[in-house]
């Protein structure tokens, strides 16, 4: 078995409220191949999303670390850590302007040289050729979304990390990111923690399920075993 991208060694964040110290997330250990879809499931309010902003330090853990093969994550700037594990949100926030000055954002802020023709490359890519030109605030939620990916991995990232990617798209758009997003992971062989909800999307995405409930690890194994209790 090849050596995992992304590995989280007891990962936990307490906040202090009023005169309580609350803890949000406790001891979260798993680690994910290259090419591997880990899908995070649990209910509203059991720490999913604040893994993920944990994991490109958009917040701080109070312990533990996250290493990037092998590295930690402390070692790297947050831009760095930022560009090699890349973020898709629920939602696609495009920058005014066109597509093209989209998608080629993050290579610049890295003074990277990335052309329109690079940007075409990656525009077909997600099924978006075509669309360089166009204003990125005039699309729809699931063209902003494809646009949003191709700006993702226009940083070359090792991890995707995907925050309920699909849930605010129509069934068909929804459709059509979903296996946009599973052919990427396949074809690029990045690491993938993917943020869920909906546990009959885990089953078709996922190589394994970790399972959280009000912050800790309940399970974490292949979707058939995880899932046994939810279907």
């Amino acid at each position: 078995m090849p050596a995992p991208v992304l590995k989280t060694v007891d990962l936990s964040r307490t906040v202090i409220i009023g005169p309580e110290t609350r803890p949000i997330l406790q001891n979260i250990s798993f680690a994910v191949q290259p090419g591997e879809v880990l899908a995070i499931t649990g209910p509203s309010g059991a720490g999913k999303s604040t893994l993920l902003r944990l994991l490109n330090r958009l917040d701080e853990p109070s312990s533990g670390d996250v290493l990037v093969h092998g590295t930690s994550f402390r070692s790297l700037s947050p831009r760095e850590l930022r560009r090699r594990l890349g973020m898709v949100m629920q939602r696609a926030f495009l920058f005014p302007g066109t597509v093209y000055g989209n998608v080629r954002y993050g290579p610049a802020q890295h003074g990277v040289p990335f052309s329109n023709r690079d940007a075409d490359a990656l525009l077909e890519q997600v099924g978006m050729a075509g669309y360089g030109d166009r204003d990125a605030l005039t699309l729809s939620g699931g063209e902003a979304q494809r646009i949003s990916i191709a700006r993702t991995l226009a940083n070359q990232p090792e991890v995707l990390l995907l925050d309920e990617p699909t849930s605010a798209l129509d069934p068909d758009a929804k459709q059509a990111v979903e296996l946009l997003l599973a052919r990427v992971v396949r074809e690029r062989q990045v690491a993938c923690a993917w943020v869920t909800h909906d546990y009959a999307q885990a089953r078709r995405v996922a190589d394994r399920i970790l399972r959280i409930e009000a912050g800790a690890v309940t399970a974490l194994g292949t979707p058939a075993a995880v899932l046994l209790e939810q279907e």
